[in-house]
């Protein structure tokens, strides 16, 4: 027990990232499913080890050897069998279930998206295309692109990439998808909070990979109006 708490307090974790399984908190309606789903299997699986752990105590210690004399020898107990080739059955379906209810939404593409934005990964940064707003975010050597977004809107992201696989993961999002030469991936959330959230590529593209960075600044749907608003302006007098 003394063990088991010293491992415990070993992570540094609080009671809210115990709750949350060591996940981030997530800031969309999409990665709140995910976390559910996360949470869920991570019960399964705590009640299944328990069991079996129980079994096994249960049956070291009441039919440990009491002697030289072997115990009755058996060779088969229907009802256990049967126990243990339905439950483990009945646990996967389960689990598979949900996680088939969750992939679905999480894959769910609405017909008219509020935002739409395109996303370019290349050796070595990003670009956004604000469809929509016909506004563009490049992000160059030693600068971190930000990506602003509105919170309370559905947002669909359009992915695409001119050179290797990279992959698109915001970290809060809960959710990562691969950027895929010569293929448009897509997918959308609903971010619930506003603030400022890292990015990154998941997918070793490169000598420069580490330099795939990005960030994400979530506002109101008023302040990123105006961020619109502004951003035209200025693209339209640069231009002029």
């Amino acid at each position: 027990m003394v063990g088991l708490l010293l491992a415990v307090a070993a992570t540094g974790c609080n009671a809210d990232q115990w709750y949350r399984g060591g996940w981030p908190a997530p800031v969309t309606i999409q990665g709140k499913h995910a976390l559910g789903l996360w949470q869920g299997s991570l019960v399964a699986g705590l009640a299944v080890g328990g069991f079996v752990l129980f079994l096994i105590v249960f049956a070291a210690l009441a039919y440990r050897a009491k002697g030289d004399r072997l115990p009755r020898q058996v060779k088969y107990n229907i009802p256990l069998e049967i126990a243990y080739t339905v439950v483990p059955v009945v646990v996967v379906a389960y689990l598979f279930y949900f996680t088939a209810v969750t992939e679905n939404f999480e894959n769910k593409l609405t017909k008219n998206p509020d935002v739409t934005i395109g996303v370019v990964g290349f050796q070595w940064n990003w670009q956004f295309n604000y469809v929509n707003e016909k506004l563009q975010v490049t992000g160059r050597p030693g600068e971190i692109p930000q990506l602003v977004i509105p919170t309370n809107r559905t947002i669909r992201f359009v992915e695409t990439s001119p050179d290797v696989i990279h992959s698109f993961w915001v970290i809060p999002f809960l959710f990562k998808r691969d950027v895929v030469p010569g293929r448009h991936n897509e997918f959308e959330v609903t971010v619930t909070k506003t603030g400022v959230f890292d990015g990154k590529c998941a997918e070793y593209c490169g000598a420069d990979h580490d330099r795939m960075l990005f960030s994400v600044r979530a506002v109101t749907p008023a302040q990123y109006d105006a961020f619109v608003k502004a951003a035209q302006q200025q693209q339209t007098g640069s231009t002029q």
